[in-house]
This record gives C-alpha cells, structure tokens and sequence, in this order.
C-alpha cells in the first residue's frame, strides 16, 4: 500500500543567499534542492511537506524567474527587440517555452516593443550616424523585426538631408583633396552608408561648392 502513496519531502532550511538577499536556498530532507526567489517562496515554511509534483513547479517557476531577471538585465543597457531577447535567453539555456512565457510578459508588461524599437533606432541613428534607408532596412532585418515595423519607422526619413549631414561631417576629412578625389571618396563614403545615387550625386555637387566658397579668393 505504502508503494501507491505519493511521495513527499521535507522542507529543512530556507536561507537567504548571501550573494543575493532576494534569493534563498531550499534545502530538501536536509540536502540543497534549489533556489527561488524569496517572493516565490513567501509561503513556504520549515517542515512543511512537498510533492514531487509541487517540487517540480516550483522548479519551473524559479527557472522561469530567472529567465525574466536575465531579460530584464538585458534590456538594461539599451532597447532590445523580440529577437535578440529570444537570442539572449536561448544563449542562456532557457527552454523555448520559458523564453516564449518570458516575451509575452515583457510585451505585456510594455518593456518590448518591435516598433518601439525600430523608431528609437532610426531617430538614433539619424542623429548620430546618418545613413540611408537600404541600410537601416538591413540593420533593424539582421535585428529580426518584421517588414512592417521597419516600413513604418524610416517612411519620414528625409534621405537627401542625411545625406548632406553625413557628407558635411566626412567633408572636414577630404578637405585637401582636388574635385575627382574628393567626389571619389565621398560617393564610396555615401554609398556605405546606404544612400543611393540619386542623394549622393546632388549632395556631393553641393558640399563642394559650399567648400570651395568658403575659400579666400
């Protein structure tokens, strides 16, 4: 009959760990178990008496946690988007379904956000290295957003603008070269950053008339 019982075990210790106070340690029948947060483990108590079934959710719930902490570290150095929070956590060994539950909760907790994400990204950019629209294409692609984000957030990109702010910042390094090097550098400059040929001839004319007004007769 004793072989039909469910078995259990015995909570013997609960301690806080040292490295981290938001975490204890359980011990299990007087041997470590596992960890989980103390928010988690509010309810448990010393002696009291666990299921196999209730250790291993309690065990899911921890991983899963951590998993959210892990995501939320992440985040903390800059905006992410939905796949490179995936990527992360996948790195990190997570399960592809703690790594689903953990995305769905960021999103609905407002901390991930694709189009979010690609807005910041294209405004960042264009203020601090401007570049044309075929290269923020590829930059937020190899960053997993969808077509439909990235559509929306560079349509207000004025290219030829950028254009002549990128090329007015590379100007102060050409400024010693003659016509054909100057136009030579600047449209291999231009077209790495993305910019197509109908901004980058206007612009390269336009920067060097205003260098060469600029010069003392």
């Amino acid at each position: 009959m004793r072989g039909f019982l469910e078995q259990t075990r015995k909570i013997t210790s609960i301690k806080v760990q040292k490295k981290n106070p938001n975490r204890v340690n359980i011990c299990l029948d007087e041997e470590f178990a596992f960890g989980l947060p103390r928010i988690v483990a509010a309810w448990l108590h010393v002696g009291q008496e666990l299921s196999e079934e209730k250790i291993a959710s309690l065990r899911t719930e921890d991983t899963r946690e951590r998993a959210f902490q892990q995501a939320l570290k992440f985040l903390n150095f800059r905006q992410r988007s939905q796949v490179e929070v995936e990527r992360n956590l996948k790195d990190h060994q997570y399960p592809e379904e703690v790594v689903a539950e953990v995305v769905d909760r960021l999103r609905e907790n407002g901390l991930l956000d694709d189009s979010r994400f690609a807005q910041t990204w294209v405004e960042n950019r264009s203020e601090f290295r401007p570049r044309g629209k075929s290269l923020l294409r590829m930059e937020l692609r190899q960053r997993g957003l969808q077509d439909e984000a990235i559509e929306a957030a560079i349509q207000s990109v004025d290219e030829g603008e950028l254009a002549y702010q990128a090329g007015l910042k590379q100007a102060r390094k050409l400024a010693d070269l003659d016509w054909n090097q100057f136009r030579q550098k600047m449209y291999g400059f231009l077209a790495r950053r993305g910019f197509d040929y109908e901004y980058i001839s206007p612009v390269v004319e336009r920067i060097w008339q205003e260098k060469r007004s600029d010069q003392p007769e």
